[in-house]
């Protein structure tokens, strides 16, 4: 596939070049198959199986099959189909998981929004993917934002009934199957396009490496599975590798060990903050955590701490997971030694200059609507430039020595600076201000806005400025924590704000 076009004039284009696409598929490392074959074809080997486990119960691939079939239904009766991009906003459990598989039914592509995203993103989402269509869950505050939007989608909320339908199409494996979305470092967030056998081949191989033994998986998924880190559990667990996927709904510690007791998984997916927390957690006289075989971090640093305290804690070994929406993956069962060796059934990684670049079968096909993003993260021959430092010892593994992208990860989530800045810079009562990380043992960072009032007014408190930033459509996740007030921010050499030194001030300051 060298382009795709959407009905409603989205262009996607595979800025990799189409004899590497054919020969990772002709060295095993990608299924050619749509995702929605590959489930089908799961249902049937194991339909009494449990596909899923949520607070609702437990779910078989049969029953999860025929509620796909379902709702894919309904999709196509109202038209949609290969050319069209669906998104999905729903509250992580088995409706989310049969919306995510029933867009892969209809052939259409998925653009998954995690729920809590606020107003101004999921206008921005839906716009900027020309979506036909979306689909929600009561929580969503879609009927808030559709005068944003220039066209409405069609709105499905579940749940909804629909009919079996006779026949559904069959998409190219090499056409967008899946929309990532990430924050990463622009002020709004990225959309990265990825084939059927980009996920189905490059992200599964790492999962499946990850996993080791694939026999009798279970996974339990602490993160969104709208989230760059969560992508593979519809598409991978349960399309590919025909496990059982665990879901908790919003992230409390103490449930989450209740969960690994009560359902058995074998596998525990989170962030480290997620990880950390419940390491801490003291033992309960029942406590069961003998079915983990274990625990794997992504989306932030996994500092050793967290590491000893988990291996104390669960008995297994931490996975550690480098990777990003922008298709780089290593992961390592040492995270002490670095990040890992690169896999090329995964991707491929080189370090040009001193900044890690990837490409391989895992890689997407482009940024969605911005060419600016493809100019400046790809290069010729279908390379991606991550944005982090780093180097490859001689024994081949890789090992992360920072972050170009000035970002602030907070628990795993990806916080732009600028975008904070941004709407700060337009509150009357500051002349200056400027976003910086502020160390945390739990979260790993927080936000600290380090502000200069101007001449004769009061600086606004940090609740206050947190009211003014929700007002004006930021999530709750993005708001400062900290705030440092200067009379003027510290100036480099080029006259810019010396992130570095206020930084330090910042730190100096919340002592």
């Amino acid at each position: 596939m060298s382009g795709w076009t959407s009905s409603a004039g989205l262009a996607i284009h595979d800025l990799v070049p189409e004899r590497l696409r054919r020969r990772w598929v002709a060295e095993g490392y990608c299924p050619d198959r749509d995702l929605y074959s590959l489930f089908t074809g799961q249902a049937r080997s194991r339909p009494h199986q449990a596909a899923v486990i949520d607070d609702e119960g437990s779910m078989t691939y049969s029953e999860l099959h025929r509620a796909v079939r379902a709702l894919a239904g309904s999709l196509s009766a109202a038209g949609l189909g290969t050319q069209d991009v669906i998104g999905v906003q729903v509250q992580d459990g088995r409706h989310a998981v049969v919306a995510e598989l029933a867009v892969a039914a209809a052939g259409s592509v998925c653009l998954p929004i995690p729920p809590g995203r606020g107003e101004s993103d999921l206008a921005t989402l839906l716009g900027g993917a020309r979506a036909a269509a979306v689909i929600v869950d009561s929580a969503s505050p879609i009927s808030l934002v559709r005068e944003r939007i220039q066209y409405l989608p069609a709105v499905f909320v579940l749940p909804c009934d629909g009919t079996d339908p006779t026949s559904l199409p069959v998409p190219d494996p090499e056409a967008p199957a899946r929309i990532l979305v990430s924050s990463g470092s622009e002020s709004t967030p990225k959309m990265v396009a990825y084939s059927h056998n980009a996920i189905a081949g490059g992200r599964a191989n790492y999962i499946r490496a990850v996993h080791g033994d694939t026999s009798g998986i279970r996974d339990l998924l602490l993160v969104s599975l709208a989230s760059s880190y969560g992508s593979f559990g519809a598409a991978v667990t349960l399309c590919c590798l025909g496990g059982t996927l665990i879901l908790c709904g919003r992230f409390d510690p103490a449930r989450a060990l209740q969960a690994i007791g009560k359902h058995r998984p074998t596998h525990v997916f989170g962030v480290p903050t997620m990880l950390r927390r419940m390491a801490m957690l003291s033992p309960s006289h029942d406590e069961d955590l003998s079915s983990v075989r274990a625990m794997v971090s992504s989306g932030d640093v996994l500092h050793q701490s967290t590491v000893d305290l988990c291996r104390r804690r669960f008995g297994v070994d931490v996975v550690s997971v480098y990777g990003s929406a922008d298709g780089v993956n290593t992961h390592t069962r040492e995270p002490e030694l670095g990040t890992g060796f690169p896999d090329p059934a995964v991707t491929d990684i080189q370090v040009r200059g001193d900044e890690v670049i990837a490409r391989g079968p895992m890689t997407p096909l482009c940024y969605v609507g911005a060419p600016q993003l493809d100019a400046r993260y790809r290069l010729p021959g279908g390379w991606v430039r991550t944005g982090d430092h780093g180097r490859i010892d001689d024994d081949g593994r890789l090992h992360l020595l920072g972050r170009i992208k000035r970002v602030i990860i907070r628990g795993g989530h990806t916080i732009s600076p600028a975008e904070v800045e941004r709407e700060l810079s337009t509150h009357p009562e500051i002349a200056e201000v400027a976003c910086v990380p502020i160390p945390d043992a739990d979260l790993g960072e927080r936000l600290c806005a380090c502000v200069a009032p101007r001449p004769g007014r009061a600086v606004p408190s940090l609740a206050a400025l947190a009211e003014f930033l929700s007002q004006r459509g930021l999530e709750p996740r993005k708001l400062p924590e900290r705030l440092a007030v200067f009379s003027e921010l510290p100036l480099g050499h080029t006259g810019k704000v010396c992130h570095r030194t206020l930084s330090q001030l910042a730190r100096q300051s919340q002592q």
